[in-house]
């Protein structure tokens, strides 16, 4: 050692005539949410959830009052119909067009989808995705044949349908034409001239038995526009098409009404005042996706967190009593709660629809079967909480000290089960919300009449036509999927956060 002994002089008391005092915290305390919410935030896969699942509630709370159709509204022409606005289809970009893939078009159909665009000014041909060539034998001689595969606006492929007027609306659509500048009505074709044929409005030129043109010596289509007055219903003063010479007839008398052949797009614009414009496309019942996942998300996520309400209020008063009491009364009501348990809730969903619908409703019912058995999980794990912390010495402090029963249970040991419960409660919105859709989607609850639509019911829709029409089931799958993902990342992280056994430890 440097030092064997050490002068005393070198010793002095450092505060000898000072009053020493507690000195004042430097830091500011924080209370325990909002060191939980601290913790959150470190979790940035949660908060990220929780970001995307924000937007979601907006977008289901945004979508139906942005959109300029109602649930109710339903369009029977436009069924099942790919997302279309035509202010971006005029883009020609590949998005948003109505589009749908037409494939091996022969000669017949090209002038079909020709006929559309000559008479009406809407070309249903977007382009041309594939040629394919084949060589047939024909009275001995190799004929080279074309077929195409034709990227196809459906919205303008519709083209015209036979529509039966009454004499007002006939004078109103008129009137409509004569203000606006667009064409509804068009000349009235007689099927004794398009060969018989009475299932196709869109045929204006002259075809055979079969419905191919017959074109002239140039490949033009021939026109064959009825122009017997004597057939015609009302008098018609409005626009007509550029190639009449002032004697075509636009309606076909019948009793008390006319017949027409009217360009569905143009009078959809008249009976809506816009055009079809379908961000998400159209459903089974003509319905706007865009809206329909909205309407039914607000369901879905409202019927989700008052259920879990309910259920965590039930099973947290239920449980609190078991685990703190022990016992007796805790094997009376877990008894109960294993014979509750065992009920499928398939069947009690049924059985409640069957029958208990009738008396208070669909979605009454529907609560009742949630509620029926959804609190037992929740009160077993408060159960849980209680059982591993009434035992502890902080308990056994306050009980000397005189607290009562019901102080000990909701003022000591339920705020310590806080975090475990708080999760379990954000894991059961999501739960309730794929019982909920997946009870629509197989049919077993109708909630149509109720709120519209579900996300339940546009993919059971959907499904049906999943092949030809994949945007039915496509949008409604990614909602669905990233609100059941972002929640229970959210509820994951709401439990890391509020576990006290990670309060002041930082990552």
């Amino acid at each position: 050692m440097e030092y064997e002994r050490i002068p005393a002089e070198k010793f002095r008391f450092v505060q000898e005539n000072e009053v020493l005092r507690d000195k004042e915290l430097q830091t500011k305390s924080r209370s325990f949410f909002a060191d939980a919410m601290i913790r959150f935030g470190k979790n940035k896969s949660s908060v990220i959830a929780t970001w995307i699942l924000l937007a979601l509630i907006v977008f289901a709370i945004v979508s139906p009052i942005i959109s300029p159709y109602s649930i109710w509204e339903k369009d029977a022409m436009y069924l099942n119909y790919a997302p279309y606005v035509p202010s971006i289809a005029e883009l020609n970009i590949g998005i948003l067009d109505g589009s749908r893939v037409y494939t091996s078009q022969n000669d017949a159909q090209m002038n079909y989808w020709k006929g559309i665009y000559e008479e009406t000014g809407k070309n249903p041909v977007i382009k041309t995705v594939g040629t394919h060539e084949s060589v047939t034998k024909y009275r001995g001689q190799d004929v080279t044949r074309y077929t195409y595969d034709l990227e196809i606006n459906t919205y303008y492929a519709m083209g015209m349908l036979y529509r039966t007027l009454t004499y007002q609306e006939f004078e109103n659509i008129q009137n409509w034409q004569n203000e606006t500048g667009i064409q509804v009505i068009y000349p009235y074709v007689e099927q004794r001239d398009i060969s018989g044929i009475t299932d196709n409005p869109n045929l204006w030129y002259k075809v055979d038995s079969k419905g191919a043109a017959v074109t002239d010596s140039d490949g033009n289509l021939i026109p064959v526009y009825s122009t017997r007055e004597e057939i015609a219903g009302r008098p018609y003063n409005s626009i007509r098409i550029d190639s009449d010479p002032g004697n075509y007839i636009y309606s076909y008398g019948k009793s008390g009404a006319v017949q027409c052949r009217i360009l569905y797009y143009n009078y959809y614009i008249y009976l809506n005042g816009h055009e079809p414009s379908f961000v998400m496309g159209t459903n089974a019942m003509g319905q706007d996706i865009f809206c329909g996942i909205g309407v039914g998300a607000r369901f879905s996520i409202l019927f989700a967190i008052f259920v879990s309400a309910i259920n965590l209020t039930i099973g947290a008063i239920y449980g609190s009593i078991q685990g703190y009491y022990g016992g007796w009364v805790d094997m009376l009501l877990d008894r109960i709660a294993d014979v509750l348990s065992g009920v499928p809730f398939i069947v009690v969903t049924t059985l409640f629809q069957l029958h208990l619908a009738k008396k208070v409703g669909v979605v009454p019912s529907f609560l009742f079967a949630f509620v029926l058995t959804g609190w037992i999980g929740m009160a077993a794990l408060t159960r849980r909480q209680f059982y591993r912390f009434k035992g502890q010495e902080f308990i056994l402090a306050a009980r000397t000290l005189g607290a009562s029963d019901r102080r000990l249970m909701f003022k000591h040991i339920f705020p310590n089960g806080i975090g475990s419960i708080i999760t379990s409660c954000a894991l059961v919105i999501p739960g309730v919300i794929g019982s909920e859709t997946s009870m629509t989607y197989l049919g077993i609850v109708d909630l149509s009449a109720f709120a519209g639509t579900t996300i339940g019911t546009l993919l059971s829709q959907g499904n049906a036509v999943v092949t030809t029409s994949p945007h039915a089931v496509l949008y409604p799958s990614i909602f669905l999927g990233l609100l059941m993902i972002c929640f229970n990342l959210f509820g994951n992280g709401l439990r890391d956060a509020f576990n006290p056994s990670t309060r002041g430890v930082d990552d």
